[in-house]
C-alpha cells in the first residue's frame, strides 16, 4: 500500500514514534496555553518557544535519521589491496567483502558501514552516515520530554485542584507532578539518551561492545588484553560523530586507529571469534515438525513461556532436518538447517530459533561447518 518515499515510514515503529511525538506536542501546547498563557507574558511565550523548537528538532533529526540512512556498502565491494582481502570477511549475501566496522543487516538486507545496531523506531539501521541525527533525536526528545512532563504535571495539578486554588491559593505557584507514565517515559527516553552518548563517548557501536566483550572474556590468563582500536579519547570520539552539520567524519571504509593497532584489528578478532564458533557447533536433527510460530503451544508449556526475547527468526522444521546448533537455552535452541543442495546459495539459507524438544543432538564432539559471517549475531 505504501511506495515510494512513504514505504520507509510505513512500519509500526516509525508510526508510533510520529504518533507519541505528535499527541505529546499537541497536549503540551494545549495545556501550556492555559498553564502558562504565551499571549500573557514574555516567559510564558519563551516557555512555548522552546518547547516547539525541541519538538521541531526531534522531528527534523528522526526523519533525516530515517531517509539518510547508516551508509551501504556496494554489493561486491572489495579493497583496492588485493592483498587485505585475507584480513577482511566475506558476505555470502552480499557477494562482496566487508570494511572495517562494516557489518550486515539482515533486516536491511545490506551491508552496513559502521554498524552500531536496527532501530525499529526508525526501521533502519543506525550507522555511519545517520549515528549523529540519531543521537540528535534522542538528545532532544529527551528535552522535550522533560519540559512537557513539567508542563503537563503542573497543568494537571492544577485542574485537579482547581477549587481549592479559587478559594485559598495565589494560582502562581506551579507545583509539578509526575504521573507514574511521565515518570516511566522520561526515564526510558533519559535512559536511551545516555546510552547513545556513552556510545559516542567511546566510539564504540553496540556491536563492537559485543565484540569486545567476547575478546576479553575468550583471552586466557597470562595473554596480552585485547585493545580497542578505536577509542581516541573523548574529544576526539565526539568529532568522529557529532557537528555542527550532522555529516560524519571520513568516508566510513577508513579510520583512525590508536597506536599499535590497525585497520584489521577488529576484522582478525571475529574471524578468531568465529573460528571458535564453528569448533562449539553442534549437529541436530529434527524428530518433531516445528512451523516456525513465536509463541508455539504444541511442544510444552516451559517453550511456550520462554520465548527468546529478540526479533531473529524462526525457522520451519520438518521430520529429518540436519540443524548446526551455534547456541544453546533450555528450551530454545539456534542454529542453521542444512538444505540439500544449497552449498554457496545463501537465498536458501535458514537460520534462527527453534524449539529445543524438536531436535535431539546426533553427534558426539565439536564440528566444523561452513558459516557464512553475514550475521548481526554472527558477524
Amino acid at each position: 500500500m505504501c511506495r515510494g518515499p512513504l514505504k520507509r515510514v510505513c512500519h509500526w515503529g516509525p508510526l508510533t514514534a510520529l504518533g507519541i511525538i505528535k499527541i505529546v506536542t499537541f497536549m503540551t501546547v494545549h495545556c501550556s496555553s492555559m498553564w502558562w498563557p504565551p499571549d500573557k507574558s514574555l516567559a510564558g511565550f519563551l516557555h512555548l518557544s522552546v518547547f516547539l523548537s525541541l519538538s521541531g528538532l526531534t522531528l527534523y533529526h528522526f526523519m533525516n535519521a530515517i531517509y539518510l540512512g547508516p551508509g551501504y556498502l556496494p554489493p561486491g565491494w572489495a579493497p583496492e589491496n588485493a592483498d587485505h582481502t585475507d584480513l577482511l570477511q566475506f558476505c555470502n549475501t552480499c557477494q562482496g567483502y566487508k570494511a572495517p566496522r562494516t557489518h550486515h543487516c539482515r533486516k536491511c538486507g545490506r551491508c552496513v558501514m559502521k554498524m552500531d545496531h536496527h532501530c525499529p523506531w526508525i526501521n533502519n539501521c543506525v550507522g555511519h552516515k545517520n549515528h549523529a541525527h540519531f543521537a540528535g533525536f534522542l538528545f532532544f526528545a529527551v528535552c522535550g520530554c522533560l519540559l512537557a512532563s513539567v508542563t503537563l504535571s503542573c497543568s494537571l495539578y492544577r485542574a485537579l485542584n482547581r477549587v481549592w486554588y479559587m478559594y485559598y491559593g495565589t494560582g502562581t505557584e506551579p507545583i509539578v507532578y509526575l504521573s507514574v507514565t511521565t515518570l516511566i517515559l522520561c526515564v526510558f527516553s533519559l535512559g536511551l539518551a545516555i546510552g547513545v552518548l556513552r556510545a559516542i563517548h567511546r566510539n564504540q557501536t553496540a556491536i563492537e561492545d559485543w565484540i569486545v566483550e567476547k575478546a576479553k572474556h575468550r583471552r586466557r590468563e597470562g595473554e596480552l588484553d585485547f585493545v580497542y582500536p578505536y577509542n581516541l579519547g573523548w574529544r576526539e570520539n565526539y568529532k568522529q560523530v557529532l557537528s555542527w552539520s550532522c555529516d560524519p567524519l571520513g568516508d566510513g571504509l577508513h579510520w583512525s586507529v590508536v597506536e599499535g593497532c590497525d585497520q584489521y584489528t577488529i576484522t582478525k578478532e571475529q574471524q578468531l571469534q568465529k573460528c571458535e564458533k564453528r569448533q562449539r557447533t553442534r549437529v541436530y536433527s529434527a524428530h518433531t515438525p516445528y512451523s516456525g510460530w513465536w509463541f508455539p503451544v504444541v511442544h510444552g508449556f516451559g517453550v511456550f513461556t520462554h520465548p527468546p526475547f529478540t526479533d531473529e527468526a524462526r525457522i520451519t522444521l520438518q521430520r529429518g532436518d540436519t540443524i548446526h546448533v551455534t547456541r544453546w537455552r533450555k528450551y530454545w535452541l539456534f542454529g542453521e538447517k542444512v538444505c540439500p543442495g544449497a552449498s554457496g546459495d545463501t537465498s536458501s539459507r535458514a537460520r534462527g530459533w527453534f524449539p529445543r524438544p524438536c531436535a535431539v543432538e546426533v553427534t558426539e564432539g565439536p564440528m566444523m561447518t561452513p558459516f557464512d559471517s553475514g550475521d548481526k549475531k554472527d558477524k
